[in-house]
């Protein structure tokens, strides 16, 4: 039995290989009826994929905004509980690294709670704990704690912060690929991602406005302890979003893919005497995206699961079955497969030491550019800093993110990676070996092109790769380990950039860095291109072929 690159059969020999072939290509055609082309280009959007854009977006607007405000905040902290000198660097790390701490956390156990519970009885959950968690952190008590306690007490929550900002990774990866076709899958994510540049950049206008309202108390009356109402107006806009998608996170119908299966399934166990009309079956499924059932979904999720051997599931059925722990491991127990996570974990480890290691640490590039802040009054270092901030914001993030959007369907996932990955070590390189020697002009564009090509490239696809090369079976799963290998290159950087710089230099770290991208290119050339690709095809050729093997075919 020969499998075509995308993973269907092709040819066959025996009465069960016609039947597969039959049921395969009949898939196929109402695939291809559904992913046709209306003549638009992919990167626009129709309003059922716009109001997705914005249920799932706002969780990587909220994660760029809560893990990046911290750089203004902790600069606010100096003022309000150090006078102005720098956080102890150990407590400033445990801080700043403390939402990425909880990030990992977060991705292991929603990506494999998506995968083993269903989508729908978890998306929603991970938006909660964020609403707690940034409440909590607004209590921070500055004013009756001590300076180190007030600091442990903020990173504490900043770690239930992050958990439920790491979870939101794989459930909103998992939940756009299930409901994307392959055409736009890679832009409907593309998108997604997105939002972590304007995150940032709202973060940062944010902290301008509410510092010019608080302007006379700060600057003329001299009252530091109002920094305490700036960091705290500033934590507490990104609830205003997350309570605006909250209802429509916890009543989201399971996704078309799961709905299709479980129907499928509750139809009637049909064996291979008595195949279901396909046809119908897609009816049926093309009425549930409609008018998805609210009601039962667990009952139906438990019945497809339990009550029926793998063996002896339908093809359509099982590639889309939720997932155990146990399943997980034989799947990726196969090199070829284990070789796809070890690609996608490496690459976003690698970028997110260099990507995280610049960009929480912005002062030493602030410091660069001159807008580090260290003259004026209290109220212009703060303002300076926040400019600065936002300067890198708009000169590299947002250009770099919509520029992976309208190119990922064209020059694929695995070119744009290499050719970021690449680029972005070239101005690394440029950086490290000129850093002392360039003029202000030429470190902001070279800052600026660092942070385009981190963002038109690696930092956009690494989000891509796990949620468009792993079957919906255990994709949430392996995207959350993905995502929780680069949170662990977030964290070293975190932790460890401050001590390091001062130790060997700020050059070399980032000559650190630089080989860091090069390694990231390298990993990049074991993964497929995913443009096109159906994973779940894949799978539906790969437990056929075992199936008809196991019987002598």
């Amino acid at each position: 039995m020969s499998v075509s690159l995308q993973g269907h059969p092709q040819a066959a020999s025996s009465p069960g290989a016609t039947r597969s072939l039959t049921e395969s290509a009949t898939h196929e055609t109402a695939l291809e009826e559904f992913e046709r082309s209306d003549g638009r280009p992919a990167f626009v959007l129709t309003f059922t994929e716009v109001k997705l854009l914005g249920i799932a977006g706002v969780g990587f607007f909220l994660d760029a905004y809560d893990l990046f405000i911290i750089n203004p905040v902790s600069t606010m902290l100096q003022y309000r509980l150090y006078g102005g000198k720098s956080l102890p660097p150990n407590l400033e790390g445990f801080v700043k690294a403390g939402a990425n701490i909880g990030s990992v956390i977060g991705q292991f156990a929603f990506g494999y709670a998506a995968d083993s519970l269903g989508r729908k009885a978890v998306y929603g959950k991970e938006l909660m704990l964020i609403i707690l968690a940034t409440i909590l952190t607004l209590t921070t008590p500055t004013g009756s704690l001590s300076p180190e306690h007030c600091l442990i007490y903020l990173g504490m929550f900043r770690i239930l912060l992050g958990v439920g900002v790491g979870g939101d990774y794989p459930m909103s990866a998992s939940i756009t690929s299930d409901r994307s076709n392959l055409r736009k899958r890679g832009t409907m994510l593309a998108y997604i991602f997105s939002n972590q540049g304007w995150g940032s950049l709202v973060g940062s206008l944010a902290t301008l406005i509410v510092l010019a309202i608080y302007r006379p108390a700060i600057e003329e009356r001299n009252e530091l302890s109002k920094i305490d109402g700036v960091w705290r107006i500033v934590v507490g806009i990104s609830l205003i979003p997350a309570f605006g998608t909250l209802y429509q996170r916890l009543t989201l119908p399971e996704s078309t893919r799961f709905i299709s299966a479980q129907k499928l399934k509750l139809a009637g166990q049909h064996t291979e005497a008595q195949p279901r009309d396909i046809a119908e079956f897609e009816k049926e499924k093309a009425d549930a995206d409609e008018k998805p059932s609210k009601n039962g979904s667990a009952e139906i999720v438990a019945e497809t699961n339990e009550s029926m051997d793998d063996k002896d599931l339908p093809l359509k059925v099982l590639i889309k079955k939720k997932a155990h722990f146990k399943e997980f491991l034989i799947y990726f127990s196969e090199w070829k497969h284990a070789k796809l996570l070890i690609s996608t974990c490496m690459c976003w480890f690698l970028l997110d030491i260099a990507f995280y290691g610049i960009n929480l640490n912005q002062n030493v590039v602030l410091a660069q550019i001159g807008f580090d802040g260290k003259s004026g009054t209290e109220w212009n270092r703060l303002f300076k800093i926040s400019t600065g901030n936002m300067i890198i914001t708009v000169l590299g993030f947002v250009p770099g993110y919509y520029a992976s959007i309208f190119t990922i369907e064209i020059l694929g996932r695995k070119w744009i990676q290499i050719q970021g990955f690449l680029m972005a070590a070239l101005f690394l390189g440029i950086l490290a070996g000129k850093f002392h020697e360039l003029s202000r002009g030429a470190f902001i564009v070279c800052f600026a092109f660092l942070q385009f090509f981190f963002n038109f490239g690696a930092n956009t696809t690494t989000y891509c790769y796990p949620a468009e090369v792993f079957p919906t079976r255990f994709r949430a799963t392996a995207h959350g380990i993905s995502a929780a290998s680069g949170k662990a290159g977030a964290i070293i950087s975190a932790l460890v950039f401050n001590t390091l710089s001062k130790k060997i230099g700020t050059p070399a770290v980032l000559w650190i860095f630089f080989g860091c991208c090069i390694t990231g290119a390298f990993f990049t050339l074991l993964l497929p291109e995913v443009k096109g690709r159906d994973p779940d095809a894949l799978l539906a050729a790969e437990i056929e072929a075992k199936r008809e093997a196991s019987v002598g075919i």
